[in-house]
C-alpha cells in the first residue's frame, strides 16, 4: 500500500491499479488484526476487470460474454457487479462502535450517508443522482437515463461492527462488461458512467472528492473514543 493521507483520525490510501484478490485479502486480514484503537481507514482503488459476486449472488445473472472476465466470490451482501478500469472504488474499513460527532453508526445509516455522499459528488458535476427503495446504490434521476445505475455499494459488517468492501462510482469506463451480466441482479438494468451522461472529469479527481466527502458526511474528521 502506497500514499497514506492523513485526514484526522481516519486515514486515506491511495491503492492505484491492483488486482481484486490481493485487495479482498488484505481487506480481511486488516479486519481481523485491528483493535478498539486502530484507526478508521478508506481505500482507493481502481481494479482491472473483475466480476465479484455478493454472499447470495445467483451465478445466473452472469451472462453470455462474461466467461472472458474472472469471477471472485467474495463475502460481501449484494448480487453481481463489475469492477473495472476508470471506475473510483473506495473500500470502507470503519469501525461503526466507534463513537463521533453524530454519534454511534448502524448498518442502515451507514448505507444512506455513503449514498449520500455520492449523491453530493454527483451534484458537484451537476449530475443528480438518487436512491431507489430495496435496490441500493445510486441511480439516475433525471434525463434520458434516468433510472440507470451509476453507483453500487456492497459492504461486510461484522458482528463487531468493523465493515469492509465499500462502493463503486462509474466515471468512465467500459461498460459493456455491465451488459454481460444482469447488474446486482436485476435483468436489463441499463449501467452509465459519470462520461456517458456528459459530464467529463478526471478519475484522481473523482477519487478525491469522494473520499473528502464520505470523511465529512461519516463525521470521520474529528478525534473519535471508545466508552
Amino acid at each position: 500500500m502506497t500514499s497514506p493521507t492523513h485526514t484526522g483520525p481516519a486515514l486515506i490510501r491511495h491503492l492505484g491499479l491492483a488486482d481484486y484478490d490481493s485487495t479482498f485479502a488484505a481487506m480481511r486480514a486488516f479486519t481481523d488484526a485491528r483493535t478498539p484503537d486502530t484507526r478508521d481507514e478508506l481505500w482507493i482503488v481502481e481494479h482491472p476487470p473483475v466480476f465479484t459476486l455478493g454472499l447470495g449472488a445467483d451465478r445466473g445473472h452472469l451472462l453470455a460474454g462474461a466467461s472472458a472476465i474472472p469471477v471472485v466470490q467474495t463475502d460481501r451482501g449484494g448480487e453481481v457487479t463489475y469492477h473495472g478500469p476508470g471506475q473510483v472504488v473506495i473500500y470502507l474499513l470503519i469501525d461503526l462502535r466507534r463513537n463521533k460527532p453524530g454519534g454511534k453508526l448502524y448498518a442502515r445509516q451507514f448505507v444512506h450517508k455513503i449514498e449520500q455522499a455520492i449523491i453530493n459528488v454527483l451534484g458537484a458535476y451537476n449530475l443528480i443522482g438518487e436512491r431507489v427503495e430495496g435496490a441500493p446504490g445510486i441511480y439516475m434521476a433525471g434525463g434520458p437515463k434516468q433510472g440507470a445505475k451509476i453507483a453500487a455499494l456492497g459492504l461486510k459488517v461484522r458482528g463487531n461492527g468493523c465493515t469492509y468492501h465499500g462502493l463503486s462510482l462509474n466515471v468512465a469506463m467500459d461498460l459493456a462488461p455491465f451488459s454481460w451480466i444482469n447488474p446486482c441482479g436485476y435483468a436489463g438494468l441499463e449501467t452509465v458512467d459519470m462520461r456517458s451522461v456528459g459530464a467529463q472529469a478526471q478519475l484522481s479527481d473523482v477519487q478525491q472528492q469522494l473520499a473528502d466527502e464520505l470523511i465529512r458526511v461519516l463525521a470521520l474528521v474529528e478525534p473519535a473514543t471508545h466508552e
